[in-house]
């Protein structure tokens, strides 16, 4: 007897629609979440494609855990306290044993970000996966990509070039050594949305960005918002050591300038202020437009859809 819709949603989703902001999760045809007095709404929304976004063979439930993770990374870059999530998903079939390991995956990313599910919808096609997030801001307060000033400092989370260096071992154009081949995999698949930092950076920071399209790319919008230039440093960029055990430094530098889908936060701070750990100076503000890396660098800007 085939599956239908409601059964699949109720077996496998609806025990992840608990949380504080949470007045009636899934199961109606609306859920209900509040807001604390003197917050508003922020919302987002992304799309992961099957062999666009991750490999056809990835793992259910890290592809779970990754569609969180990308949507989330959104509320981090405004500095937005999660209230919860919707998912559509959109599967060639019904397949229970693919639908059990990918909530699985799903669940922890729930846990970890405190954002539950309170609804979503299913159809049958190509596999196809979309998580609005829903998050709350303080009145008045965001962080966003127009604001950076000149004499402002650029500074990025964590590590750069991560993830297309896991995508590089992914499809074999890569080996390096268990270690690191391990490292760089989690770091595709498993990427963590900043979303302490970017709470953290709420009324400090005068811009911000989550770095999904490759730090070029996504300093660029800041560049444009803001009506000002973005001078990065390429020496100054945070390697690790499993990416820069690779024997090119050029591919490298391309992975960490380009790459994208790390979801680090690019911000600027001014000169006066302290970065919080974990967090690197990686060039400055100046007048004009757009992102100046230095002479002799030719690297495509980061990832395009169209």
């Amino acid at each position: 007897m085939p599956v239908s819709e409601f059964s699949l949603i109720y077996r496998y989703f609806s025990a992840l629609g608990r949380g504080a902001a949470v007045d009636l999760s899934v199961g109606d045809d609306c859920a209900i979440l509040h807001l604390d007095a003197g917050e508003r709404l922020a919302t987002s929304v992304d799309t992961m494609v099957e062999g666009v976004h991750f490999p056809a063979d990835s793992f259910p439930e890290d592809i779970g855990f990754r569609a969180v993770s990308v949507a989330a990374s959104d509320l981090a870059a405004m500095g937005a306290r999660p209230l919860g999530m919707t998912l559509a998903l959109t599967l060639p079939a019904a397949d229970e044993l693919w639908l059990q390991t990918f909530s699985q995956g799903l669940a922890e990313a729930v846990s970890e970000y405190r954002l539950p599910l309170v609804g979503g919808d299913t159809t049958r096609g190509p596999l196809t996966i979309t998580v609005q997030v829903l998050g709350a801001l303080p009145s008045g307060e965001a962080l966003l990509r127009g604001g950076a000033t000149v004499g402002d400092v650029v500074y990025v989370s964590g590590y750069l070039g991560d993830a297309a260096g896991g995508l590089a071992v992914l499809t074999g154009q890569w080996q390096p050594t268990p270690d690191h081949a391990e490292y760089l995999l989690h770091r595709f698949n498993r990427p963590r949305a900043r979303l302490a930092l970017g709470r953290e950076l709420l009324g400090k920071a005068s811009a911000a960005i989550d770095i999904s399209d490759g730090l070029l790319a996504d300093a660029g919008h800041i560049a444009a918002a803001s009506g000002v230039k973005l001078v990065i440093e390429p020496e100054l960029l945070p390697l690790s050591p499993a990416l820069a055990s690779h024997a090119s430094a050029g591919q490298v530098r391309r992975w960490a300038l380009a790459g994208g889908d790390d979801y680090e936060l690019c911000f600027c701070l001014p000169a006066t202020a302290q970065a919080p750990p974990g967090c690197t100076r990686i060039g400055e503000v100046v007048a004009g437009e757009g992102v100046d890396c230095g002479p002799g660098l030719d690297i495509a800007p980061g990832y395009q859809h169209f």
